[in-house]
């Protein structure tokens, strides 16, 4: 069953008759920050909103470190941007940067990857192979999804961090590697070592420094600037002169929560761009997805979601629902 939302139906039946001159400027004009294109675009990150300065100012703070740093945030808010931001600008921006998603690697599988092999150490090990830590030596390595990493994996990765070395498996020496560690993760850390699926030890290991990624809903000022970023990109990869949004396709997009954060805005936006054949998008090329999003996930929105409902805020704000608290 679709999701009956009257504010979303609002928009549906606005976008049927454009112009919509009565849907609101949620971002007036002079709450936007007075910033030059390089206080806005920066390490890869787009945004001049308190939460992103913040973000920028320990990117600068902790890329000289060596130390280990933890990024916090929802999916699709640019974690891996934020590792390879700190990589770039530190000592060891020469050396290779090395990524790796812990939540797409089998169990099984996943030491090997992270520590290599020697030959002949399981079935199916037909040549010796060097893990991620190995090939990221003099560099950086990244965890994403550190979170999910399995509990044996997790022991021998402390093992690593406090050694400096990585045994691959089935083998009867050491290797050394200095690698910094960068990890990420969507889900609180400390929540996952409470219930027992997270070493306190490696925990404490990990977190030394911490970086936390608001969510777009929680820095709506910074979308017309992402909203700029992304059709310069497409003007430049589909060679087309799509320049603008009117202000009321704006509107629907300020309205909007992203559950999917900046990823989900820029994959809509490349979507509308490919569709549109004018200069400027309007709020009707928004209605496909629109409709789409009232089927985001079965049941209704509500500020109180269901212990099984997925724990995703609303596509559009409820009316009288209170605002929602910090994710970490």
């Amino acid at each position: 069953m679709g999701v009956a939302l009257p504010l979303l139906d609002h928009y549906i039946c606005s976008m049927s008759r454009e112009p919509v001159n009565h849907l609101p400027a949620l971002i007036p004009a002079e709450r936007l920050p007075a910033v030059t294109d390089q206080a806005t675009e920066r390490f890869g990150l787009v945004g001049a909103s308190a939460a992103m300065r913040e973000v920028y100012r320990k990117i600068e703070l902790y890329a000289p470190s060596d130390a280990a740093v933890i990024v916090t945030g929802e999916t699709g808010t640019g974690k891996e941007l934020v590792a390879r931001a700190l990589h770039a600008q530190g000592p060891r921006h020469s050396g290779p940067f090395v990524a790796v998603n812990c939540s797409a690697i089998a169990a099984e599988l996943l030491e090997s990857e992270l520590f290599g092999h020697e030959k002949g150490a399981f079935t199916g090990a037909h040549q010796t192979h060097r893990g991620r830590f190995e090939r990221a030596h003099g560099g950086t390595i990244f965890l994403d999804e550190v979170g999910d990493m399995p509990l044996p994996a997790q022991a021998k990765l402390l093992r690593v961090l406090e050694e400096g070395r990585v045994e691959r498996v089935g083998a009867e020496r050491a290797v050394p590697v200095d690698v910094r560690v960068v990890g990420a993760t969507n889900v609180p850390l400390e929540r996952a070592v409470h219930e027992g699926r997270f070493r306190a030890d490696l925990y404490h290991r990990l977190a030394v420094l911490r970086i936390a990624l608001p969510p777009l809903r929680q820095r709506p000022e910074d979308i017309p600037l992402l909203v700029e970023h992304f059709l310069r990109l497409f003007r430049r990869k589909y060679a087309r002169p799509v320049e603008r949004l009117t202000p009321e396709a704006m509107a629907l997009l300020d309205a909007y929560l992203w559950p999917g954060n900046v990823r989900e805005l820029r994959n809509v936006l490349e979507r509308v761009f490919v569709e549109t054949h004018a200069e400027v998008i309007g709020a009707r090329a928004f209605r496909e997805w629109v409709r789409e999003r009232q089927d985001f996930t079965p049941g209704e929105w509500g500020p109180e979601p269901a212990p099984s409902a997925a724990a995703v805020a609303p596509p559009w704000p409820l009316p009288g629902a209170p605002p929602e608290p910090p994710p970490f």
